[in-house]
């Protein structure tokens, strides 16, 4: 038998958890792993941080997919109709992420009830191809709407989340209906990622004009040439690699969007292969400075990111901060406060000589990874937290407009 289908990829996690990479890479090369550790199945035992979701690199066998089990026995990799190419490896994908360790924390849901639009708003779905491929998008237009130029916010969901589940979990919908302002919500397609992440870990979807970010820039393009969007104020957000692709979008396309909002996320750049994502969602990436992802001027930037998340880092908002700043000199000031529902934070913001904030960062006190603030209606939520969305859009509209050139 092929010696990657032997391949025990719960001993390669949790000897990466542990920090021994080399004997992890061993093990990845077909040496003969030593026992798992007795609860590297994730079963809950007093006092630990919760179930996870089982969840599997990217390998040779999956493509350039970040792979996930269902809820309970049922397997994703046995949707009917799909073939399963992994045989019996299927069945026993390591746990490297998606710890939910508070009560608060919003259950995954497979299945959800439509989104409620009001009156005179539309939430209607539509398509966008160009060389690299086509991806679905739904596109909220609030009752507002009357031909008058609007901002345009991007929302990147998370793996295993749709459209609709992310418009329920952040509740963009509702503050776009308040506030009067277009959100588009494109979906990563299953035949790209099995598990639906946005693949940030791929050197081919973290170029201008190429893959990925060529798609959804494409469709940020779509929308602004069939509405009347204020072409200024352009925004992109995402969560887990939602978050990390809106990093690239912001290092790739800054002369499209005017900030961007990375929750839970990781740095453009901060992985270029198999071995070094497991190590970007652990500790970061050590040389971010000669990633590709560098910056040349400051991104206006939010980020959110929970101290307790064990699926990313949370230095990897650290890392997406200092990208973001580049050689910028800012002045810093630091706070701290407790959301209404008791999570605890420490927000640093650094400021322009006109002390407008170009930079943000939402440390969550407790927190593990999941979109802060937002609602049980969806998936990944942190509904005990600040409100992230309403937070990232009024950070948002306060920023200097982009230099439009598209």
């Amino acid at each position: 038998m092929n010696a990657r289908l032997n391949i025990n990829m719960l001993e390669v996690t949790r000897l990466t958890r542990d920090g021994r990479i080399d004997e992890a890479m061993a093990i990845l090369r077909g040496a003969t792993p030593s026992a798992p550790s007795s609860n590297s199945r994730g079963n809950t035992q007093p006092g630990s941080k919760g179930p996870t979701i089982e969840m599997a690199a990217p390998s040779s066998l999956t493509g350039k997919s970040w792979t996930f089990r269902k809820w309970g026995n049922a397997d994703l990799l046995d949707n009917p109709g799909r073939p399963n190419t992994l045989g019996d490896l299927g069945k026993s994908w390591p746990q490297i992420g998606l710890g939910r360790g508070l009560e608060g924390l919003a259950r995954p849901t497979m299945y959800r009830a439509p989104i409620a639009v009001p009156d005179g708003a539309q939430f209607g779905e539509y398509v966008f191809a160009n060389q690299a491929g086509s991806r679905a998008y739904k596109l909220y237009i609030p009752s507002g709407y009357n031909q008058q130029p609007l901002p345009l916010v991007v929302m990147l969901h998370g793996c295993r989340q749709s459209p609709d589940d992310f418009a329920a979990g952040t509740r963009m919908n509702d503050l776009a209906e308040e506030g009067t302002f277009l959100v588009v919500y494109p979906a990563q397609a299953q035949s790209a990622n099995i598990s639906k992440c946005w693949n940030w870990f791929s050197p081919a979807d973290q170029q201008r004009d190429e893959g990925e970010p060529s798609l959804l820039a494409g469709i940020t393009r779509q929308v602004i040439r069939d509405l009347r969007v204020d072409g200024e104020r352009v925004y992109i957000a995402g969560l887990s690699a939602g978050g990390a692709a809106a990093a690239i979008m912001g290092a790739t396309y800054p002369d499209l969007y005017a900030a961007i909002g990375v929750h839970s996320g990781l740095a453009c750049g901060a992985a270029s292969d198999i071995p070094s994502a497991f190590t970007a969602m652990r500790q970061g990436r050590s040389d971010l400075a000669r990633a590709p992802g560098r910056v040349e001027r400051a991104i206006p930037t939010i980020v959110f990111h929970g101290d307790h998340d064990t699926t990313v880092n949370p230095v990897n908002g650290d890392q997406v901060i200092a990208q973001s700043k580049a050689t910028a000199d800012l002045r810093t000031t630091v706070t701290t406060g407790e959301a209404s529902g008791g999570i605890r934070y420490t927000c640093t913001l650094q400021a322009d000589e006109n002390g407008r904030s170009v930079l943000e960062q939402w440390v969550l006190h407790g927190a593990g990874h999941a979109w802060s603030g937002g609602s049980t209606a969806g998936s990944y939520t942190e509904p005990r937290g600040p409100d992230a969305s309403r937070e990232m859009m009024r950070f948002f509209l306060q920023c200097p407009p982009a230099v439009a050139s598209r």
